[in-house]
């Protein structure tokens, strides 16, 4: 414990720190008010960011299914380096950002014959997380909103709900509407997003990250211009039709 010296007469005696604050709250009303604004200040400085940036607070998930498969857990650097991988639900419980990053190390194919593939994409992980960053920055700048909420926001309205299944009835094929489970629904939504902007990107002159913000701002606006959203649509679309 810290404690304060007094002089007198006899040798030095020992003083408590906390007797030392009483003494200076007397004499000063406005010290203890000064320094719970001190302490809060310090909290508050102290917050983590991701990226050192963006903050966690008031990140709000509106879809009642995605709360538990949406993990907004604070973390300054999202990599847990495969921490969760045999894990049981562990990509649940995973920053939904890193797993945007993870994504992006294979972001799909184009066609049966793979015309377009993303397999060259594995092990790039700080250009990834580069690209990430400055698609979070053209986001804060257009929408002046936080862009972990828009993604937030992007990812539930790019999650569809139903899908088609196919199986074999007796001698023909038969297909059937199914509920998706929310872990899919998101894993579906963040294919689509990093999906679409990897296929926007080989017909663009611009960074990756820049596509990446547009097709993350067109699903947050619900846009059907959105690769996420037209793929959302055309699932439900059939998964009507199969009813």
């Amino acid at each position: 414990m810290i404690m304060a010296k007094q002089q007198t007469k006899g040798g030095k005696k020992k003083v408590k720190t906390s007797q030392v604050k009483q003494v200076v709250e007397k004499a000063d009303p406005n010290y203890k008010a000064a320094e719970t604004l001190s302490n809060e200040a310090m909290i508050k400085a102290q917050a983590v960011k991701l990226f050192g940036r963006w903050n966690y607070e008031e990140i709000i998930i509106e879809d009642e299914g995605l709360k538990s498969v949406i993990t907004i857990n604070p973390i300054i650097y999202p990599k847990t380096g495969g921490r969760l991988a045999n894990t049981h639900y562990g990509k649940a419980k995973i920053n939904i950002v890193e797993r945007l990053i993870n994504r992006m190390f294979v972001a799909g194919h184009k066609g049966k014959k793979h015309k377009l593939t993303s397999g060259i994409n594995t092990g790039k992980t700080l250009k990834n997380i580069k690209n990430v960053i400055e698609a979070f920055e053209i986001i804060e700048k257009r929408l002046k909103k936080n862009p972990l909420q828009v993604l937030v926001k992007a990812i539930e309205n790019a999650a569809p709900v139903e899908e088609v299944i196919t199986y074999q009835k007796g001698g023909i094929i038969a297909r059937e509407a199914v509920v998706i489970s929310p872990l899919r629904r998101v894993d579906l939504a963040l294919r689509h997003l990093v999906g679409g902007a990897y296929l926007k990107r080989h017909a663009n002159s611009k960074s990756a990250g820049e596509i990446l913000a547009n097709e993350i701002i067109l699903a947050y606006n619900d846009d059907p211009e959105s690769f996420a959203i037209l793929e959302k649509n055309r699932r439900e679309k059939e998964a009507e039709g199969a009813r």
